[in-house]
Protein backbone atom coordinates (compact mmCIF):
# COMPACT_ATOMS: atom_id res chain seq x y z
CA UNK A 1 0.00 0.00 0.00
CA UNK A 2 1.75 3.29 -1.07
CA UNK A 3 1.28 6.23 0.44
CA UNK A 4 -0.65 6.57 3.76
CA UNK A 5 -4.39 5.85 3.50
CA UNK A 6 -5.85 9.28 4.59
CA UNK A 7 -8.68 9.21 2.74
CA UNK A 8 -9.93 5.53 3.82
CA UNK A 9 -8.76 6.69 7.45
CA UNK A 10 -11.14 9.77 7.27
CA UNK A 11 -13.96 8.02 5.61
CA UNK A 12 -13.48 5.01 8.24
CA UNK A 13 -13.82 8.05 10.93
CA UNK A 14 -16.29 9.92 9.16
CA UNK A 15 -18.74 6.64 8.88
CA UNK A 16 -18.29 5.81 12.29
CA UNK A 17 -19.65 9.37 13.76
CA UNK A 18 -22.61 8.99 11.64
CA UNK A 19 -23.38 5.73 13.27
CA UNK A 20 -22.55 6.39 16.77
CA UNK A 21 -25.35 9.25 15.85
CA UNK A 22 -27.81 7.43 14.69
CA UNK A 23 -27.87 5.12 17.44
CA UNK A 24 -27.69 7.62 20.02
CA UNK A 25 -30.82 9.33 17.73
CA UNK A 26 -32.24 5.99 18.17
CA UNK A 27 -31.65 5.86 21.75
CA UNK A 28 -32.99 8.87 22.49
CA UNK A 29 -36.46 9.14 20.69
CA UNK A 30 -37.56 5.73 20.77
CA UNK A 31 -36.23 4.94 24.79
CA UNK A 32 -36.65 8.11 26.12
CA UNK A 33 -39.20 9.97 24.86
CA UNK A 34 -43.17 8.99 25.06
CA UNK A 35 -43.69 9.69 21.87
CA UNK A 36 -41.07 7.28 19.96
CA UNK A 37 -42.34 4.25 22.90
CA UNK A 38 -45.81 5.00 21.14
CA UNK A 39 -44.70 3.82 17.52
CA UNK A 40 -42.31 1.11 18.92
CA UNK A 41 -45.47 -0.47 21.03
CA UNK A 42 -47.49 0.13 17.79
CA UNK A 43 -44.81 -1.41 15.85
CA UNK A 44 -44.34 -4.50 18.27
CA UNK A 45 -48.17 -4.98 18.82
CA UNK A 46 -48.53 -5.48 15.13
CA UNK A 47 -46.63 -8.82 15.22
CA UNK A 48 -49.28 -11.00 16.58
CA UNK A 49 -50.50 -10.59 13.50
CA UNK A 50 -50.16 -14.26 11.62
CA UNK A 51 -48.09 -15.05 14.22
CA UNK A 52 -49.24 -18.78 14.64
CA UNK A 53 -47.68 -19.27 10.94
CA UNK A 54 -44.58 -17.84 11.63
CA UNK A 55 -43.85 -19.05 15.18
CA UNK A 56 -41.77 -22.29 13.85
CA UNK A 57 -39.63 -20.83 11.37
CA UNK A 58 -38.66 -18.05 14.21
CA UNK A 59 -38.28 -20.14 16.55
CA UNK A 60 -35.95 -21.84 14.93
CA UNK A 61 -33.97 -19.05 13.56
CA UNK A 62 -33.60 -17.49 17.48
CA UNK A 63 -32.20 -20.56 18.42
CA UNK A 64 -29.96 -20.91 15.85
CA UNK A 65 -28.43 -17.71 17.05
CA UNK A 66 -26.65 -18.39 20.35
CA UNK A 67 -23.32 -17.72 22.84
CA UNK A 68 -22.33 -21.26 21.75
CA UNK A 69 -22.94 -20.55 17.80
CA UNK A 70 -21.23 -17.18 18.21
CA UNK A 71 -18.08 -18.95 19.60
CA UNK A 72 -18.43 -21.22 16.39
CA UNK A 73 -18.66 -18.90 14.04
CA UNK A 74 -15.88 -16.31 15.51
CA UNK A 75 -13.38 -19.63 15.79
CA UNK A 76 -14.37 -20.39 11.98
CA UNK A 77 -13.99 -17.04 10.88
CA UNK A 78 -10.44 -16.24 12.45
CA UNK A 79 -9.57 -19.94 11.30
CA UNK A 80 -10.14 -18.63 7.53
CA UNK A 81 -8.30 -15.03 7.85
CA UNK A 82 -5.53 -17.08 9.08
CA UNK A 83 -5.16 -20.44 6.74
CA UNK A 84 -5.40 -17.15 4.21
CA UNK A 85 -2.43 -15.44 5.85
CA UNK A 86 -4.42 -12.75 6.93
CA UNK A 87 -3.30 -11.67 10.46
CA UNK A 88 -4.21 -8.54 10.88
CA UNK A 89 -7.83 -9.34 9.14
CA UNK A 90 -8.16 -12.08 11.78
CA UNK A 91 -7.26 -9.78 14.79
CA UNK A 92 -9.75 -7.29 13.11
CA UNK A 93 -12.64 -9.41 12.79
CA UNK A 94 -12.25 -10.83 16.00
CA UNK A 95 -12.24 -7.51 17.55
CA UNK A 96 -15.17 -6.35 16.00
CA UNK A 97 -17.26 -9.82 16.85
CA UNK A 98 -16.07 -9.23 20.09
CA UNK A 99 -16.53 -5.48 20.56
CA UNK A 100 -20.19 -5.26 18.81
CA UNK A 101 -21.48 -8.30 21.36
CA UNK A 102 -19.94 -6.94 24.57
CA UNK A 103 -21.29 -2.80 23.55
CA UNK A 104 -24.53 -4.67 22.82
CA UNK A 105 -24.59 -6.28 26.17
CA UNK A 106 -22.98 -3.28 28.18
CA UNK A 107 -25.62 -0.98 27.02
CA UNK A 108 -28.74 -3.46 27.63
CA UNK A 109 -27.19 -3.66 30.99
CA UNK A 110 -26.84 0.66 31.29
CA UNK A 111 -29.66 2.05 29.64
CA UNK A 112 -32.32 3.25 31.56
CA UNK A 113 -35.84 3.17 29.72
CA UNK A 114 -37.76 5.51 32.07
CA UNK A 115 -41.57 4.48 32.52
CA UNK A 116 -44.13 7.14 30.64
CA UNK A 117 -46.97 4.64 30.79
CA UNK A 118 -46.59 2.89 28.12
CA UNK A 119 -46.67 -0.41 27.37
CA UNK A 120 -47.52 -1.17 30.78
CA UNK A 121 -47.54 -5.27 30.53
CA UNK A 122 -43.68 -5.14 29.34
CA UNK A 123 -42.68 -2.53 32.12
CA UNK A 124 -41.26 -4.79 34.18
CA UNK A 125 -38.62 -6.15 31.74
CA UNK A 126 -37.21 -2.78 31.56
CA UNK A 127 -34.78 -1.76 28.72
CA UNK A 128 -34.30 -3.76 25.83
CA UNK A 129 -32.14 -1.94 23.67
CA UNK A 130 -29.83 -3.42 21.65
CA UNK A 131 -30.91 -6.61 20.48
CA UNK A 132 -27.87 -8.93 21.06
CA UNK A 133 -29.64 -11.84 18.89
CA UNK A 134 -29.43 -9.18 16.20
CA UNK A 135 -25.97 -8.25 16.74
CA UNK A 136 -25.06 -11.75 16.75
CA UNK A 137 -26.16 -12.09 13.42
CA UNK A 138 -24.77 -8.92 11.85
CA UNK A 139 -21.45 -9.11 13.31
CA UNK A 140 -20.81 -12.54 12.08
CA UNK A 141 -22.47 -11.56 8.53
CA UNK A 142 -19.53 -8.37 8.25
CA UNK A 143 -16.54 -10.50 9.95
CA UNK A 144 -17.27 -13.41 7.16
CA UNK A 145 -17.38 -10.69 4.67
CA UNK A 146 -13.47 -9.21 5.45
CA UNK A 147 -12.13 -13.10 4.95
CA UNK A 148 -14.07 -14.37 2.15
CA UNK A 149 -12.18 -13.90 -1.35
CA UNK A 150 -13.01 -10.84 -3.00
CA UNK A 151 -14.71 -12.61 -5.82
CA UNK A 152 -17.57 -13.89 -3.63
CA UNK A 153 -17.65 -11.41 -1.75
CA UNK A 154 -20.42 -9.29 -3.13
CA UNK A 155 -23.05 -12.05 -3.34
CA UNK A 156 -21.83 -13.09 0.18
CA UNK A 157 -22.85 -9.58 1.14
CA UNK A 158 -26.27 -9.79 0.10
CA UNK A 159 -26.35 -12.82 1.60
CA UNK A 160 -25.59 -12.02 4.98
CA UNK A 161 -27.88 -8.55 4.64
CA UNK A 162 -30.51 -11.24 4.18
CA UNK A 163 -29.32 -13.34 7.31
CA UNK A 164 -28.99 -10.39 9.47
CA UNK A 165 -32.74 -8.77 8.40
CA UNK A 166 -34.32 -12.32 8.69
CA UNK A 167 -32.71 -12.79 12.59
CA UNK A 168 -33.46 -8.90 13.47
CA UNK A 169 -36.98 -9.12 12.28
CA UNK A 170 -37.39 -12.37 13.53
CA UNK A 171 -36.77 -10.89 17.09
CA UNK A 172 -40.21 -8.81 16.62
CA UNK A 173 -42.27 -11.22 15.02
CA UNK A 174 -41.37 -13.40 18.53
CA UNK A 175 -42.49 -10.23 20.74
CA UNK A 176 -38.82 -10.27 22.07
CA UNK A 177 -37.46 -7.29 20.65
CA UNK A 178 -39.15 -3.67 19.63
CA UNK A 179 -37.72 -2.26 15.81
CA UNK A 180 -35.21 0.12 17.42
CA UNK A 181 -33.66 -2.47 19.28
CA UNK A 182 -32.93 -4.42 16.22
CA UNK A 183 -31.73 -0.80 14.50
CA UNK A 184 -30.05 -0.10 17.14
CA UNK A 185 -27.85 -3.19 17.51
CA UNK A 186 -27.15 -2.95 13.44
CA UNK A 187 -25.92 0.67 14.29
CA UNK A 188 -23.13 -0.38 16.90
CA UNK A 189 -22.20 -3.41 13.74
CA UNK A 190 -21.22 -0.68 11.72
CA UNK A 191 -19.39 1.09 14.72
CA UNK A 192 -17.05 -1.77 15.13
CA UNK A 193 -17.11 -2.64 11.63
CA UNK A 194 -15.55 0.83 11.58
CA UNK A 195 -12.96 0.20 14.27
CA UNK A 196 -11.88 -3.17 13.01
CA UNK A 197 -11.20 -1.69 9.59
CA UNK A 198 -9.13 1.16 11.16
CA UNK A 199 -7.39 -1.58 13.05
CA UNK A 200 -6.52 -4.00 9.90
CA UNK A 201 -6.06 -0.86 7.56
CA UNK A 202 -2.82 0.49 10.16
CA UNK A 203 -1.62 -3.01 10.73
CA UNK A 204 -1.14 -3.72 7.55
CA UNK A 205 0.38 -0.22 6.13
CA UNK A 206 3.87 -1.41 7.55
CA UNK A 207 3.58 -4.16 4.64
CA UNK A 208 4.62 -2.01 2.39
CA UNK A 209 2.53 -2.43 -1.49
CA UNK A 210 -0.13 -5.18 -1.36
CA UNK A 211 -2.97 -6.30 -3.96
CA UNK A 212 -6.42 -5.20 -3.94
CA UNK A 213 -9.32 -7.27 -5.25
CA UNK A 214 -12.06 -5.71 -7.05
CA UNK A 215 -14.63 -3.33 -5.94
CA UNK A 216 -18.00 -5.31 -5.03
CA UNK A 217 -19.69 -1.98 -7.42
CA UNK A 218 -23.07 -4.14 -7.87
CA UNK A 219 -23.92 -5.34 -4.59
CA UNK A 220 -22.66 -2.12 -3.26
CA UNK A 221 -25.24 -0.18 -5.09
CA UNK A 222 -28.42 -2.83 -4.74
CA UNK A 223 -27.97 -2.87 -1.28
CA UNK A 224 -27.60 0.93 -1.02
CA UNK A 225 -30.98 1.57 -3.26
CA UNK A 226 -32.77 -1.93 -1.38
CA UNK A 227 -31.71 -0.14 1.72
CA UNK A 228 -33.12 3.41 1.00
CA UNK A 229 -36.13 2.10 -0.43
CA UNK A 230 -36.54 0.27 2.30
CA UNK A 231 -36.17 3.09 4.56
CA UNK A 232 -38.46 5.12 3.13
CA UNK A 233 -40.91 2.82 3.35
CA UNK A 234 -40.71 2.53 6.86
CA UNK A 235 -40.54 6.28 7.25
CA UNK A 236 -43.52 6.60 5.34
CA UNK A 237 -45.34 3.27 7.89
CA UNK A 238 -44.14 5.53 10.58
CA UNK A 239 -45.70 8.88 9.43
CA UNK A 240 -49.20 6.81 9.25
CA UNK A 241 -48.81 5.55 12.95
CA UNK A 242 -48.04 8.96 13.75
CA UNK A 243 -51.38 10.02 12.82
CA UNK A 244 -53.43 6.41 14.87
CA UNK A 245 -51.13 7.40 17.82
CA UNK A 246 -54.39 8.85 19.67
CA UNK A 247 -56.34 5.21 19.29
CA UNK A 248 -55.55 2.98 21.89
CA UNK A 249 -53.33 0.07 20.74
CA UNK A 250 -56.27 -2.73 22.06
CA UNK A 251 -58.47 -0.55 19.37
CA UNK A 252 -55.90 0.23 16.65
CA UNK A 253 -57.91 -1.96 13.32
CA UNK A 254 -55.87 -4.96 11.85
CA UNK A 255 -54.51 -2.51 8.96
CA UNK A 256 -53.49 0.24 11.29
CA UNK A 257 -51.34 -2.54 13.53
CA UNK A 258 -50.09 -4.10 9.77
CA UNK A 259 -49.05 -1.10 8.97
CA UNK A 260 -46.77 -0.39 12.18
CA UNK A 261 -45.09 -3.71 12.09
CA UNK A 262 -44.78 -3.66 8.43
CA UNK A 263 -42.67 -0.55 8.88
CA UNK A 264 -40.48 -1.33 11.69
CA UNK A 265 -39.85 -5.07 9.61
CA UNK A 266 -38.61 -2.26 6.52
CA UNK A 267 -36.91 -0.22 8.78
CA UNK A 268 -34.73 -3.19 9.93
CA UNK A 269 -34.06 -4.43 6.61
CA UNK A 270 -33.37 -1.65 5.35
CA UNK A 271 -30.75 -0.67 7.97
CA UNK A 272 -29.52 -4.68 7.75
CA UNK A 273 -28.72 -3.35 3.80
CA UNK A 274 -27.14 -0.24 4.26
CA UNK A 275 -24.68 -1.43 7.09
CA UNK A 276 -23.30 -4.02 5.25
CA UNK A 277 -23.07 -1.96 1.64
CA UNK A 278 -21.39 0.43 4.09
CA UNK A 279 -19.15 -2.73 4.50
CA UNK A 280 -18.65 -3.89 1.24
CA UNK A 281 -17.88 -0.26 -0.35
CA UNK A 282 -14.16 -0.29 1.37
CA UNK A 283 -13.57 -4.09 2.23
CA UNK A 284 -11.43 -4.69 -1.17
CA UNK A 285 -9.26 -1.66 0.43
CA UNK A 286 -9.44 -3.12 3.52
CA UNK A 287 -8.55 -6.87 3.11
CA UNK A 288 -5.94 -7.42 0.31
CA UNK A 289 -6.46 -9.78 -1.93
CA UNK A 290 -2.19 -10.39 -2.47
CA UNK A 291 0.08 -9.92 0.49
CA UNK A 292 3.66 -9.13 -0.28
CA UNK A 293 5.86 -11.61 -0.19
CA UNK A 294 8.52 -12.02 3.11
CA UNK A 295 11.56 -11.02 1.90
CA UNK A 296 14.59 -11.29 3.88
CA UNK A 297 16.64 -8.21 4.89
CA UNK A 298 19.19 -7.06 2.13
CA UNK A 299 17.98 -9.33 -0.16
CA UNK A 300 17.75 -7.12 -3.75
CA UNK A 301 14.41 -7.97 -5.60
CA UNK A 302 16.02 -6.27 -8.95
CA UNK A 303 18.20 -9.33 -9.01
CA UNK A 304 17.76 -12.73 -9.83
CA UNK A 305 20.03 -15.30 -9.99
CA UNK A 306 21.74 -16.84 -13.21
Amino acid sequence: MRGRPIGLVLWLLLLAGVEVAGLVAVWWFFVRSAHGQQLDTVALAGNRIGQTRVENPVDTVLNTVSVLSLVIATAVIGFIALIRRRVAVAFGVMLLIVGANLTTQLLKEVIDRPQLGIDLPRAAAGNSLPSGHTTTAASVTVALLLVLPAGIRGAGGMLGALVAAVVGIATLSAGWHRPSDAVAALLIVGVWACASGLCIVLAQHRHGDVEHGPPNRFAVGALTVVGVVLLAGAALALALTDQALSTPVEQLSRSRLLVAYGGGALGIAGMAALVVASVLATAHRIAPQTMPPTVSPGYDATVRKP
